[in-house]
Parts: C-alpha cells; sequence; structure tokens
C-alpha cells in the first residue's frame, strides 16, 4: 500500500513486529441496501466492508472485539482512508482481504483491499488507524497477554 497513515510517523514509539501472516480473506456479496438508485456500490460501503474484514480478523486470531470490550478496552478509528479503483454493483461477490501492518501497545493500523471474486482485481483499498482508549475515553495500552493474539 503506497499511502501511509500521518498518525503513523509518531516518533519514540516501538512498534512490534508485525508478520505478513497477519492477513485473511473473506467473501461477501453487495446488498441493494449497500447501492445507489443505479445498482453501483456506495462509497460508504467500503468503510462497512472494511470494518466486517476488520472484525473477522480478530475473531480468526482469537480476539473478538467483545472479548476486547469486556476486558474494558476499545479500538478507536481516528483515522481512515480509501481509494477507489473501480466500482462494484448489486449482487457482485467479492473479497475483502485484511493486513494488520502495526501494532503497538497504544496504536494499530490495518490494510483493506476489496478484490473482484471472479479476476481478483483491484476494486479498493484503504486502511484504518485505531487507538486503545479504556472505557473512560482515555488512551491506554492493550495488556500484553491480548497483543500476543496478533503474534501470526
Amino acid at each position: 500500500m503506497k499511502n501511509s497513515p500521518s498518525s503513523a510517523k509518531s516518533p519514540n514509539k516501538p512498534t512490534l513486529p508485525v508478520s505478513e501472516s497477519l492477513t485473511i480473506e473473506m467473501e461477501e456479496r453487495v446488498r441493494y441496501s449497500e447501492t445507489d438508485r443505479m445498482g453501483v456500490a456506495h462509497n460508504k460501503s467500503y468503510f462497512e466492508w472494511f470494518e466486517i474484514g476488520r472484525t473477522e480478523f480478530c475473531r480468526r486470531f482469537g480476539l473478538p472485539y467483545r472479548d476486547i470490550e469486556e476486558r474494558g478496552y476499545y479500538l478507536v478509528v481516528v483515522e481512515a482512508f480509501c481509494r477507489y479503483r473501480r466500482p462494484l454493483h448489486y449482487d457482485d461477490i467479492f473479497l475483502i482481504r485484511v493486513t494488520l501492518r502495526e501494532k503497538t501497545p497504544k496504536k494499530f493500523v490495518f490494510d483493506y483491499e476489496i478484490l473482484s471474486k471472479v479476476d481478483r482485481r483491484l476494486i479498493a483499498s484503504g486502511y484504518t488507524v485505531h487507538i486503545v482508549t479504556n472505557a473512560r475515553a482515555e488512551v491506554c495500552s492493550l495488556p500484553e497477554d491480548l497483543l500476543q493474539k496478533f503474534r501470526g
């Protein structure tokens, strides 16, 4: 991914190594409610698909969002980006690919690709930056046992 989140340029913040194996793919279909009157997927739908993929990513690595929140932590989106390359239409089947690019005790950066299922052409790509907060919305660190779920 060529774009880099501006908040990722924080000095003196150690980044934990992230393995290339921290990637998942899942299949989805464009629903009627996600399209405009011409049957084209609405731009806001891509961010919802990013969230669907990110939620499944956490689940597959043994850390469902529910478990994070039950421990009193939240992954709050502080930056989001999407580059649209080709349209999706009602009933198209597509793939969501999610990769954990960066993790620190206080920040996660996820990359996304939306691909055509038929020919795996890139439809859209983007990223989200998340900070860890407690229930009072104060920035904090995710405990080591939760961080270790994303080892790869």
